[in-house]
C-alpha cells in the first residue's frame, strides 16, 4: 500500500539550498565561538520529563513534546539546550569550571505554528558554567556582536538588562515576589503585542484577535502605572539611562548594588569598543524563561524587526542547583538559526546555493572516464569541491547542469584535449553572459566562450587561483 509523503503541522524539510546557506552560517559563528575559547558539547534530543519540568516556567512548561520509550519512562523532547546543559554539569563529577561550552541541535516546542515559527528549529548556543556575574556576561554579549558582524548580518542593536532592575521594579510596585514570573513573562511579549495589551494582561486580561481569552495576572492600577513608568525609561547612550534608573530606584533599599553591576558591564563593553550604538541598556528587556536570574540580552537586526530577537540569554545562578548541589554560577545565550536566517534572506544577505559544488568535471567521452575521475580526485585533494558526471549525458545538458545549480567552472575533457595532455576550464557566468545573443548551436560552440586551455597538471592551481579571486 503506497503512503502518502506529508509532514506533521509545524515541522518541514530543508533542502540542499537551505542547508548550505545554514551551514555556512554556523560555521562562521562557531569560529567566533572558538575564538573566544569556548568547546563543543553534545546531549540527547531526549530527556527524562522530570528533568525538562519545572525548570523554565509554565509556558516552556506546555511545550514540551512528551514522549516514551520501550521501558514505558516519562520522556520529553528538550525545548532548549540550556537545561540540559545543567543536567550534564551536574551529573559528570569531572566537569572543571568554568565550563565553557556552545552547542547547535535541534530543539522542540509544541507550539501552535505560524509562517516562520516551527516547532522544530535549531539553536546555537554558548555558556559559562561557573562564571560569576562580571566579566562572563561581557564576553557573552561581545560574542552576539562579534557573530553578527562576522556573518554580515547588517546592523543590529543587543539589547540587556537584568532581572535584578526587574526586581527591583517589583519591590518599587509593591509586587509580591512570587508574582515574578508571571509579570515578566507578560512584559517579555511587549514588542509583540504592544503596551496597550500589555497592560490588559497584567490587570483583568482580554481578548484577542481569534477569539482566546488571555488571562489577566490581577495586578492594580496603580501597580501596572508604576511598570509603565519604569517602561518609559530610555535614553541615547547607556550612561544615561543608568542615570535615570538610579533616580528611579532611589528610594528602593540596596538598589545601588544591583545597578552597580550593570555599570560595571557597560564600563567594560565601552573599553572594549561595544558602544551604545552596538550594546543598549534596555529596560524592557524581560526574556520570558523563568530561569534568569541577572543580566538578560538579546538581539535584534534594525533592518528586519518584525523577525523580533535573533539572539537571547542571560544569566541563570540557581539552575543547575535543580539537580543538587550549591547554586553554580552561569550565563550564556542563544542564536535562533531558523529566525536568523528567515530575517537574513529577507533582507538579501543571503545569497542562493543550489549545490557545495564549486566545479564540475564533465564527462564528454566515456573512454576517457578514468581521465576525468583522476582529474576530479585531483581537484578534491586540492581542497575544490568538485562534483563529475556519474551519468552519461550530451555535454550540453551536463552545462545546463552546472548553470541551474550555480557551479561556476567546468572542466571539459575531450579526445583533443587528452592527446594534448591539457583540459579546458569554462567559466560559467562569462559563459552564459557572452553566448546570451548568440541562438546558432554550432556558433556558440565554436565561439568557447569563457573557455582557457590548461596545462593537465596545472588544472588545480588554476581553479584554486580563480575561486580565491572570485571570492
Amino acid at each position: 500500500m503506497s503512503v502518502k509523503p506529508r509532514l506533521s503541522r509545524g515541522l518541514r524539510d530543508l533542502l540542499p539550498e537551505s542547508m548550505i546557506a545554514r551551514q555556512r552560517l554556523i560555521d562562521t559563528v562557531r569560529g567566533i565561538y572558538e575564538i573566544y575559547g569556548f568547546s563543543p558539547l553534545d546531549t540527547p534530543a531526549i530527556e527524562y520529563l522530570d528533568v525538562l519540568s519545572g525548570s523554565a516556567g509554565q509556558e516552556a512548561q506546555q511545550s514540551i513534546f512528551r514522549v516514551t520509550n520501550p521501558e514505558k519512562e516519562d520522556l520529553g523532547l528538550r525545548f532548549d539546550l540550556t537545561v540540559p546543559l545543567s543536567r550534564v554539569v551536574s551529573q559528570h563529577s569531572g566537569i572543571s569550571f568554568p565550563f565553557r561550552r556552545y552547542q547547535v541541535a535541534q530543539v522542540w516546542r509544541a507550539d501552535k505554528p505560524d509562517p516562520g515559527r516551527f516547532r522544530q528549529f535549531t539553536q546555537f548556543d554558548l555558556d559559562a558554567i561557573g562564571a560569576p556575574c562580571g566579566r562572563a556576561d561581557v564576553e557573552i554579549i561581545a560574542a552576539i556582536c562579534d557573530s553578527l558582524s562576522a556573518i554580515d548580518a547588517g546592523p543590529y542593536l543587543v539589547r540587556f538588562s537584568s532581572r535584578e532592575i526587574l526586581n527591583l521594579l517589583l519591590r518599587r510596585a509593591g509586587i509580591r515576589q512570587e508574582r515574578a514570573a508571571a509579570v515578566f513573562r507578560v512584559l517579555d511579549k511587549l514588542d509583540k503585542i504592544g503596551l496597550g495589551k500589555v497592560k490588559l494582561e497584567l490587570t483583568s486580561g482580554y481578548t484577542d484577535s481569534s477569539g482566546d481569552r488571555i488571562r489577566g495576572v490581577g495586578l492594580s492600577a496603580a501597580q501596572v502605572e508604576v511598570i509603565e513608568e519604569f517602561l518609559s525609561v530610555s535614553g541615547a547612550t547607556r550612561s544615561e539611562v543608568l542615570r535615570k534608573l538610579v533616580a528611579l530606584f532611589s528610594s528602593v533599599p540596596d538598589s545601588t548594588e544591583q545597578l552597580d553591576v550593570i555599570d560595571g558591564i557597560s564600563s567594560t563593553l565601552d573599553a572594549l569598543g561595544y558602544h551604545s550604538d552596538r550594546v543598549a541598556l534596555d529596560v524592557s528587556i524581560a526574556r520570558g524563561l523563568a530561569y534568569y536570574t541577572g543580566p538578560v540580552f538579546e538581539a535584534v537586526l534594525l533592518d528586519a524587526p518584525r523577525f523580533g530577537s535573533v539572539f537571547g540569554g542571560g544569566r541563570y545562578d540557581n539552575l543547575v542547583s535543580r539537580f543538587g548541589g550549591p547554586p553554580i554560577p552561569a550565563t550564556g545565550a542563544s542564536m535562533g538559526v531558523d529566525r536568523l536566517l528567515a530575517a537574513m534572506e529577507h533582507l538579501g544577505r543571503v545569497r542562493p546555493v543550489k549545490t557545495a559544488a564549486q566545479v564540475l568535471v564533465s564527462v564528454m567521452d566515456e573512454t576517457l572516464a578514468g581521465q576525468c575521475m583522476r582529474v576530479a580526485f585531483d581537484l578534491r585533494r586540492a581542497g575544490i569541491r568538485t562534483e563529475i558526471q556519474v551519468a552519461p549525458g550530451k555535454l550540453g545538458k551536463q552545462l545546463k547542469r552546472a548553470n541551474r545549480l550555480g557551479i561556476p567552472y567546468v572542466v571539459l575533457i575531450g579526445s583533443n584535449e587528452a592527446e594534448r595532455g591539457v583540459v579546458t576550464v569554462k567559466q560559467m557566468a562569462v559563459a552564459m553572459k557572452q553566448g546570451a545573443g548568440i541562438k546558432g548551436h554550432g556558433e556558440w560552440r565554436q565561439a568557447r566562450f569563457g573557455q582557457r586551455e590548461v596545462a593537465r597538471g596545472k588544472v588545480a592551481e588554476t581553479l584554486r587561483s580563480l575561486l580565491d579571486h572570485a571570492s
